[in-house]
């Protein structure tokens, strides 16, 4: 699978990129997962956004938040791929350009994340580890992850 990523700040994406995000957030988030929420939550704009295009169209996406924006770590948050790239791989390879893209932005620091539960063990693929008990976000259970510089 051939994407190209692009990371920047929030002031630096135009009007389309903007739109392209949240409309892919929304499409998965909000329609596919039937879950009503808040997605602008003033995070974004104190956030990196990493943009993975497959011919000229968003299809993964992610944010990554500097430490003491959501938790005391730096995170990466709003992890979303297109479904019309499920099953190739896509998702593995926006995790880990995630991280490095984490790495470059805030140092090699440790990772927390707020993941859906039934993405536990992907997550863990990448050595991120439980260190919550579940709990509901929005009606979805979700744990709270921590990947540690070491892992």
């Amino acid at each position: 699978m051939q994407i190209h990523w692009t990371l920047k700040k929030f002031s630096e994406l135009t009007p389309y990129e903007v739109y392209h995000v949240l409309q892919l957030r929304n499409e998965v988030f909000v329609v596919e997962q039937a879950c009503v929420f808040q997605d602008a939550d003033d995070k974004d704009q104190e956030s990196s956004h990493l943009l993975g295009l497959r011919d000229e169209k968003l299809v993964a996406y992610t944010r990554i938040v500097p430490a003491g924006v959501i938790y005391n770590e730096a995170s990466i948050g709003r992890v979303v791929t297109s479904p019309s790239v499920r099953g190739s791989g896509a998702g593995k390879l926006l995790m880990a350009q995630s991280i490095e893209s984490l790495y470059s932005v805030c140092g090699i620091v440790p990772i927390k994340i707020g993941a859906q539960l039934y993405l536990r063990n992907f997550y863990q693929s990448f050595g991120f580890v439980q260190i919550s008990e579940t709990y509901l976000e929005d009606g979805i259970p979700h744990i709270h992850m921590l990947k540690n510089v070491a892992s």
